[in-house]
């Protein structure tokens, strides 16, 4: 019986096996599932000084021996730990940069969130309609639910935390802000980034504008950067109002949170609050041409199921500023996030 493929082509597909093994480790959800969990327990930090036996870390995490030895070997059959000698198992140079110390740690940059699983369990409703997957089966938008559930805006703050050590250290040295005086911060979280920036610069003064449950954080992050003297925490809906007069505005990864609309609206505030001379500040992971590997593209999907927004081409930002009443001035792409500056159209 011929099929499909046989019909279109007038042969039989070869029998390519690498590609099938090479999509079954695509679709695979065991080993993501598996990392972020050993995120949770903090496994590397138990294993910092050398290989324990998996009885000694299932007692020291509350689990379950003979299943966290299980989890344990999927990781390990991926590079992800080592079983040493059996039920003992080490770090590998893929788990040491889940240790809690890495500069660059993962630890809390992927935790297990049980209201993101089930948002991706929708993705067929997202991707049917356009709209969020997490209103489908939550019953309510992203940000409404944390700012209902102080516990998982908590945690949901410290996956971007995690990401913001990554963040930090491949856009700032991209960022002119000499000679900026005053920074505000359009929906900031607790303020790790605008800390960081603060530190830097100390002769500058920031403002860090968010929801009042996201900024319940913000003052321990700020006292502990040091810089708490020198920022004012504003509680609010940066929707409806914005500090005015700054020197500069910051959005970072913001806009891929809302639609056009939204994402219209909230620039249409930002350039209200700014001066003439005032600079807007975009990091984006900014979409790519073409069919090589790009973050932004992942990251785009995950923002689909989300909240419903997406991540745009430097084309389409343009088309948001000018819209807004802003001329994009200047781009620079990092390893990461890119940055754009923009200014006043009639300024």
């Amino acid at each position: 019986m011929s099929t499909p493929a046989t019909r279109r082509t007038g042969r039989r597909p070869r029998l390519d096996l690498e590609s099938y093994a090479r999509l079954g480790e695509l679709a695979d959800y065991v080993v993501p599932f598996a990392l972020r969990l050993a995120c949770d327990l903090r496994l590397a930090d138990l294993l910092r000084e050398g290989p324990l036996p998996v009885a000694e870390l299932a007692e020291r995490t509350g689990t379950h021996t003979r299943s966290l030895c299980r989890m344990l070997r999927a990781l390990a059959c991926r590079g992800v730990f080592a079983e040493h000698e059996q039920g003992v198992f080490g770090l590998t140079p893929l788990s040491e940069v889940m240790r809690s110390d890495h500069p660059l740690s993962f630890a809390d940059s992927c935790p297990l969130l049980p209201f993101d699983v089930r948002a991706w369990s929708a993705l067929d409703h997202a991707v049917r309609t356009g709209e969020s997957a997490f209103a489908k089966v939550n019953g309510e938008e992203y940000h409404d639910y944390l700012a209902r559930r102080p516990a998982d805006s908590a945690r949901a703050d410290g996956a971007m935390r995690g990401v913001n050590t990554l963040h930090l250290r491949s856009v700032l040295p991209h960022c002119d802000w000499a000679g900026v005086r005053t920074l505000v911060d359009v929906g900031g979280g607790e303020g790790a980034f605008l800390s960081a920036v603060l530190a830097r610069f100390p002769e500058m003064r920031g403002i860090l504008l968010d929801q009042p449950h996201v900024l319940e954080g913000a003052p321990d992050v700020l006292r502990e950067a040091g810089v708490a003297d020198r920022c004012e925490t504003v509680p609010g809906d940066f929707f409806v109002d914005i500090p005015a007069g700054a020197d500069c505005y910051l959005l970072k990864t913001v806009l891929p949170g809302w639609d056009d609309q939204r994402a219209s609206t909230l620039l249409r505030r930002v350039r209200a609050a700014m001066r003439p001379d005032s600079t807007l500040v975009l990091l984006e992971a900014v979409l790519l041409p073409g069919n090589e590997f790009d973050l932004g593209k992942l990251i785009d999907l995950h923002t689909l199921v989300l909240t419903g927004g997406r991540h745009r081409t430097v084309e389409e930002l343009d088309r948001l500023l000018r819209g807004a009443g802003l001329r994009l001035q200047r781009r620079r792409p990092t390893s990461t996030l890119t940055v754009l500056e923009a200014r006043p159209a009639d300024g």
